[in-house]
């Protein structure tokens, strides 16, 4: 039905009552006003559901536009000749008090002329309180009050009736919009080109252009939880950089220096689907996480980077690297992800994920192929700051741990990292142990400040030997930086390198091999941003004797 305004419906008995006391001080506020309904829009809804005979003009036709009648004469659907007519018509035209359409007719939803009458002495009662209130006019006379009484006593039925129909519609309205909720799904999308290449005396890379899309369908199904599922395309081959360490020659390329957009890989930009996932809150204070493809424990789980970290996306830094500490990317595929939160500042996770979880072959499968688990405890005892605890635990068949997000890419075929820290379970199952400390820092409105800590020991199961692999980084972003959206950061760290392997240690040398990388990204519209990146490596390979790496790239990214 038409819309009116609440203040031509509405009347508050108190007041009412108490101008009614100053008037006469013989007239019961109470009396006067303990049958009035609440709220005429809804009455007039909820008419159709009364038993009463089928209205005079057949249907109803809605009109957003309304106009003040100041004359019940003008209310052509009305009978002239009733009584209440005539009292209502003396109100009406000394308070001004009924709203009517634009066609200067008075009607309701199916309803007879009593119930429009019993809500347009509604209507005036409210419209006679306004104006005692402002002091816009004089207070009722005798004869006033006795008309408004006599009206009232008239039509106590049907007020009474009126309001237990509204009364009973706000409780199920209320209980609706408590529960209803229309399964919605919303898509998002990124669309990123790269031009890239790198710059050294060893250098055999050639500049290229990449590309990478995600689209995502982000459903819920009752407004709490999440489903989502993404499609990917991509060509983004990672550079070509030395395998070269104390003069051996190793299986693959160092794996440091990887960017961002190229951790899918390169598919010839055939469409395939990549992340899938459920989340749904369990109560109030946990969460719970199904991953049923190439899942992340990211995805479930706080690393504590703002401003760099966007989930290898086109918004964060160049490297992948620099996203988020490494432990993250020990073990990915299928399982469940748990958080519990008890209070604001803490929050404890949990996580097991399988690579090869949805394979039946022996020796793979949920809980008898690789596998990682990962726990947490994040602690923000502020907003602005906030640190993390990270444990993660993990098996992997041969040729098969990595820094690879559980991506089981072959041997070597890590996302961050040395060739020798991602080679090192070539030859044996390795069983690992990792420890991550992470933390941010808000120091300013525009200078924010993340650092992390991560060490791994790799047990080598056939041969009995353990190693150890270190790595760690400071990070500072400015964001705002020269215009609102921007992003300036600086970046320096070490990425995962092989320290020690027992009695294998005269095999290698194990440099620190400094990772050092710059952006400024460039907020063009809420939609499209540029960001230029410099990386710059030294000891690549963890091998000082290697030539420094440098990395240009200008990134263009498309959000949608």
């Amino acid at each position: 039905m038409t819309r009116y305004t609440q203040s031509a419906w509405l009347v508050s008995p108190a007041l009412l009552g108490a101008a009614l006391l100053v008037s006469t001080g013989a007239v019961a506020a109470e009396e006067l006003s303990q049958n009035i309904p609440q709220t005429w829009e809804t009455q007039l809804a909820q008419v159709s559901d009364l038993p009463l005979s089928a209205p005079a003009n057949g249907s109803f036709e809605q009109s957003d536009s309304m106009g003040q009648v100041t004359s019940v004469s003008q209310l052509t659907d009305v009978d002239p000749t009733h009584w209440a007519f005539q009292a209502l018509q003396s109100l009406v035209e000394r308070y001004g008090c009924i709203e009517g359409y634009p066609d200067r007719t008075y009607r309701g939803n199916r309803a007879l002329t009593r119930y429009e009458f019993a809500a347009g002495l509604n209507a005036c009662l409210d419209r006679i309180q306004e104006l005692i209130a402002a002091a816009v006019a004089d207070l009722p006379s005798k004869e006033d009050i006795a008309a408004i009484r006599r009206l009232q006593e008239e039509f106590a039925a049907e007020l009474a009736t009126l309001r237990g129909r509204v009364d009973s519609l706000e409780a199920r309205t209320a209980k609706l919009e408590a529960q209803q909720f229309s399964t919605t799904t919303k898509l998002t999308g990124e669309a990123i080109f790269a031009l890239t290449d790198s710059f050294g005396e060893d250098n055999d890379n050639n500049t290229v252009f990449q590309n990478r899309v995600r689209l995502n369908l982000n459903t819920s199904f009752s407004g709490r939880d999440l489903l989502i599922t993404r499609l990917q395309a991509g060509n983004g081959n990672p550079l070509d950089f030395t395998n070269t360490n104390n003069g051996f020659e190793f299986i693959n390329t160092t794996r440091e220096g990887f960017q961002a957009h190229q951790v899918f890989g390169n598919n010839g930009n055939d469409i395939v689907l990549d992340t899938l996932l459920y989340s749904v809150p369990v109560g109030n204070v946990f969460t719970l996480t199904l991953l049923a493809n190439r899942g992340r424990f990211e995805d479930f789980t706080p690393t504590l980077n703002p401003f760099l970290e966007d989930f290898d996306g086109g918004s964060g830094s160049i490297s992948a690297f620099a996203q988020r500490n490494p432990i993250y990317r020990i073990g990915g595929g299928q399982g469940i992800g748990l958080s519990f939160k008890p209070a604001r500042s803490l929050e404890i996770t949990a996580g097991y994920l399988a690579p090869e979880g949805s394979s039946p072959i022996d020796g793979r499968g949920l809980f008898n192929g690789s596998y990682a688990a990962l726990g947490q405890i994040t602690w923000t005892p502020i907003s602005r700051f906030g640190i993390a605890a990270t444990y993660n635990r993990a098996y992997f068949g041969r040729r098969e741990f990595g820094f690879d997000n559980g991506a089981l890419n072959g041997v070597g075929n890590g996302f961050t990292g040395t060739s020798l820290a991602n080679l090192i379970g070539a030859g044996s199952p390795v069983t690992s142990d990792s420890i991550g400390i992470q933390m941010a820092a808000r120091l300013h409105r525009h200078v924010q400040l993340n650092a992390w800590a991560g060490y791994t020991n790799v047990h080598l199961i056939d041969d009995d030997i353990d190693g150890q692999i270190w790595n760690g980084a400071v990070a500072l972003a400015f964001p705002d930086a020269g215009k609102r959206g921007n992003v300036a950061a600086l970046v320096v760290g070490v990425e995962p390198y092989l320290t020690n392997l027992d009695e294998l240690n005269d095999l290698f040398k194990d440099d620190i091999p400094f990772h050092v990388e710059g952006f400024y990204k460039i907020q063009v519209t809420n939609n499209i941003s540029i960001t230029p990146g410099v990386i710059w490596l030294t000891a690549p390979n963890q091998d000082a004797d290697n030539d420094d790496i440098i990395i240009g790239t200008i990134r263009t990214t498309f959000r949608f």
